[in-house]
């Protein structure tokens, strides 16, 4: 909670514009953090790129599972796009300001993307968890209708908390410094340079916390735990390795978003460390995105068959 008294309103200065600092502690690395970001960007545009396209094109990719993760991939490009090309731009040139305006929007992308990539987690373990517990009914209960609704509804669920959330956290008064020690507009960083109690903001932050981020890991967690039930009473090793097999891909991308979402958005503000989230937030927007396409490839051979019928193409 920020403890701050609230200042009269004669020495308030409002804030027209914020500095994203950044990695600017580490001076004699912002080109080399520049070509590797650079370099990470256009391997996440790529990478994904792909997987939409090819999960387009084939058409032994045409179940759901590869609908629900050509919708994933085109998220992640989007996700990622909010973030990195802000980034990339403070360590070309040096110019780290950003209008109140743009982070106002840069925040608010980056929670309905956010909020969006949980719900479309929930969905995909939900359809792997169909496909191993009730295989005679996956035809009726994954069919493609179902399919676009779920979807639709996971893109679109968000925007409205999303936007409510970010004009409160924007509706308070800033003063003071105007420098955020963060390489983009989170929410935390942007609460600690208002002035005033923000209790009510923080316990909102919760509250969608717990919504969109939680509750879809705690339903992933059901699913997992009956899938694997599931699994091992599969009478063949080779039937419970190749269900293993489906399920990993997806598992470690799960563990490695929601790990560290759930240790940024819902550990107590006062063990909030400023490095401590910049490295985890790495984690969820940058490194998820980069590791999606090569888990899943990897480790599909279909996908791994399709993307060699385009390189042949």
């Amino acid at each position: 909670m920020n403890h701050q008294q609230i200042l009269p309103v004669d020495n308030l200065t409002e804030l027209m514009e914020f500095v994203l600092l950044g990695f600017v502690a580490m001076p004699h690395f912002q080109w080399f953090l520049f070509g590797l970001f650079l370099i990470i960007y256009t391997i996440i545009l790529m990478s994904n790129g792909t997987i939409f396209l090819i999960t387009k094109m084939d058409s032994a990719l045409q179940s759901p599972m590869y609908f629900f993760l050509a919708n994933f991939s085109f998220l992640e490009i989007c996700y990622v796009s909010t973030t990195l090309p802000r980034m990339l731009m403070n360590l070309g040139n040096q110019r780290r300001t950003i209008s109140l305006g743009a982070s106002a929007a840069q925040m608010c992308f980056v929670l309905i993307f956010g909020s969006t990539e949980c719900l479309l987690l929930a969905l995909m373990a939900y359809d792997r968890h169909v496909t191993i517990c009730n295989p005679l009914h996956y035809p009726l209960v994954m069919n493609h209708r179902v399919c676009i609704q779920l979807v639709t509804g996971s893109w679109t669920t968000g925007i409205q908390v999303m936007i409510v959330q970010t004009y409160q956290i924007f509706s308070l008064p800033f003063c003071g410094s105007n420098q955020i020690n963060h390489f983009f507009c989170d929410i935390f960083p942007i609460l600690k340079l208002a002035c005033g109690d923000t209790f009510v903001n923080e316990t909102l932050v919760y509250t969608v916390a717990m919504l969109f981020v939680m509750v879809p890991f705690l339903l992933i967690l059901g699913s997992y735990s009956k899938i694997i039930s599931n699994i091992l009473k599969l009478p063949s090793a080779t039937s419970r390795a190749k269900a293993f097999s489906t399920c990993s891909s997806h598992l470690m991308v799960v563990v490695l978003f929601f790990g560290s979402a759930i240790i940024t958005y819902l550990r107590p503000n006062t063990r909030h460390s400023e490095g401590t989230d910049k490295v985890l937030s790495l984690f969820y927007t940058v490194l998820t995105p980069m590791f999606n396409p090569m888990i899943h490839s990897l480790r599909n051979k279909d996908v791994i068959i399709a993307l060699r019928k385009l390189l042949c193409k």
